[in-house]
């Protein structure tokens, strides 16, 4: 149990940290907020709304985590890298494409809404 608090803590001051410093999870947060009543209103079956908002919830989770390769990149050194930017860019190429994904999710449900599907 003390294993499960500890994780818990560290999850909260993780999350914490990326609101504060970077502006990217700070949107996705607001989409993610934005995504929860509107998958219910866009959503045709229960499991539709739950996939959009799980789409959403990725986008975080892929910030999230090229967000702490860029952190750990910068502090592995300020000097440029070439193969740090690499690294970077292929981070931020995964956001781009859970971004993609998501969006795509979306304009599908919004199609089957309408019935066009």
């Amino acid at each position: 149990m003390l294993r499960f608090w500890r994780a818990t803590i560290n999850t909260r001051n993780g999350l914490a940290f990326a609101i504060r410093s970077e502006q990217a999870v700070r949107e996705e947060i607001a989409a993610l907020t934005l995504a929860l009543p509107l998958a219910w209103l866009i959503g045709v079956t229960t499991m539709r709304s739950v996939e959009l908002v799980a789409a959403v919830a990725l986008v975080l989770v892929v910030e999230l985590l090229n967000t702490a390769i860029e952190k750990l990149a910068d502090r592995l050194t300020t000097d440029h890298d070439p193969q740090i930017g690499q690294v970077k860019d292929m981070g931020s190429a995964a956001v781009g494409v859970a971004l993609v994904m998501a969006g795509l999710f979306w304009l599908f449900a919004i199609a089957e809404r309408m019935g066009v599907i």
